[in-house]
């Protein structure tokens, strides 16, 4: 999928779930740890699904990830273990773009790294970088105004999450704020393949659909193609991201090939047209 460069960073969000949209399905939206398991191998790997995504979530490895769980921590750990930064992420935010990648990239991240670097400064960094917004999960709505007005001024998208725990007010406070798209967490916990999908997550998708028109994207715990094509019969798009990794993690050599097949599979099970 294409950015369109005369369009800010939200316009190009909102522009990936209008291309899926009209083909009739969910848009896909792989995440992946930058620096995993290096800097040079996690560039191969994205440029490698890239083709197969309608966005991209790209993780900024942080020292006490709360959101995630043991494979993404695992895969965090190791990326600051040899050297990953945040200044050096938004570095390979930009090899991409110089690469040709140019699937929407959003990056996941917590917010004391973000606010250490300055919430202006990366909001200005991620734009010339090639970013078209942030995800940042242990930021609740009613803290999140400077960093969502920073974002915005770049034309950037700040998202939002509701979980199946979130109240009426929530979902109301958060339908009312959501740029781009919002995250519904599936399941009440950390991040990390699931054998099953929750059991309540149509009536949570169906009761944020009734508040907006916001497209409403799943991530947590989605581990398989299956999985996959059921969510994107219910949501506006699907967000898969310890599967993939335990499918780079399983692969003895050639782990972009084998990031691009899992990818593709998801790809199949959303539908192609």
């Amino acid at each position: 999928m294409h950015i369109n460069a005369n369009q800010t960073g939200l316009e190009q969000i909102t522009a990936a779930f209008e291309r899926a949209r009209g083909r009739g399905g969910a848009a896909l939206m792989p995440y992946y740890t930058l620096g995993y398991p290096d800097r040079a191998t996690s560039l191969d790997i994205i440029r490698a699904i890239a083709p197969d995504s309608d966005l991209l979530e790209l993780g900024v490895p942080f020292s006490d990830p709360l959101a995630d769980g043991p494979t993404i921590q695992h895969s965090t750990q190791v990326s600051l273990e040899r050297g990953a930064t945040l200044a050096g992420c938004l570095e390979m935010v930009r090899a991409l773009r110089r690469d040709g990648v140019t699937t929407p990239i959003l990056l996941f991240g917590y917010y004391n790294s973000f606010l250490a670097y300055g919430l202006a400064a990366l909001a200005r960094d991620a734009r010339a970088a090639g970013a078209q917004g942030f995800i940042v999960p242990d930021l609740p709505p009613e803290e999140a105004g400077e960093l969502q007005a920073a974002a915005e001024a770049e034309g950037l998208a700040f998202i939002h999450f509701l979980a199946p725990t979130s109240s009426p007010r929530r979902i109301a406070a958060v339908t009312a704020e959501a740029r781009g798209f919002i995250y519904l967490v599936s399941v009440a916990g950390v991040t990390g393949a699931r054998q099953s999908l929750h059991s309540d997550l149509a009536g949570f998708i169906g009761r944020a659909r009734e508040r907006t028109a916001t497209p409403l994207a799943v991530g947590f715990g989605i581990s398989t193609p299956e999985q996959a094509a059921t969510i994107g019969r219910l949501a506006d798009g699907v967000i898969v991201g310890s599967a993939l990794i335990n499918a780079v993690d399983a692969a003895e050599d050639d782990k972009p090939a084998a990031a691009a097949r899992f990818v593709g599979l998801l790809r199949e099970a959303l539908g192609r047209s």
